[in-house]
C-alpha cells in the first residue's frame, strides 16, 4: 500500500512539474502597443500584402490557416500562437503588431527585417483567421 501511494505521488508531482514547465510565460506587452491603433485599413490590398508576407515568414510555424500546425511547430520549445483561438483574435491589434516587431524565444524578431507597415498588414491577414 505504502509502494501504491509513493508511486501516486510521485507521479502527481511529476505531472504538476512538467505542467509548470510547459506553460509559456505571460507576453507582457507595453501599454502604449495595447492602446495604439492600426494604421493600415483592413481591405483586400491590405490583406492579400498581409497573406504574402505571412506565407513566407509566419506559416512555417503558425501553419497555413493559423493553426499554429507548420512544419517548423514540433521543434519549437514554445507552441505557436493558434490564430483562431478567441485569446489570439481578441488581442488588439497593437499587441500583435508589438509581438511580431520584437519577438520573444522561438518567435523571431521582425524589427528591421520587416516594415511596420508589413507587419500591419499581417495583423490584418490574421484577422481573417477568425472563426
Amino acid at each position: 500500500m505504502k509502494t501504491l501511494k509513493l508511486v501516486f505521488i510521485s507521479s502527481a508531482i511529476m505531472f504538476l512539474s512538467i505542467s509548470l514547465v510547459a506553460q509559456p510565460k505571460p507576453w507582457i506587452v507595453p501599454a502604449n502597443f495595447k492602446s495604439m491603433k492600426n494604421p493600415v485599413a483592413m481591405s483586400d490590398v491590405s490583406t492579400q500584402a498581409g497573406q504574402a508576407l505571412y506565407v513566407k515568414t509566419c506559416a512555417a510555424c503558425h501553419g497555413k490557416t493559423g493553426l499554429g500546425d507548420g512544419p517548423k511547430a514540433k521543434s519549437l520549445k514554445t507552441v505557436p500562437t493558434d490564430f483562431t483561438k478567441a485569446i489570439s483574435q481578441n488581442q488588439a491589434d497593437g499587441e500583435h503588431f508589438y509581438k511580431t516587431k520584437t519577438g520573444r524565444g522561438d518567435m523571431p524578431k521582425y524589427d528591421g527585417k520587416l516594415s511596420d507597415d508589413d507587419i500591419w498588414n499581417i495583423v490584418n491577414y490574421v484577422r481573417t483567421f477568425k472563426k
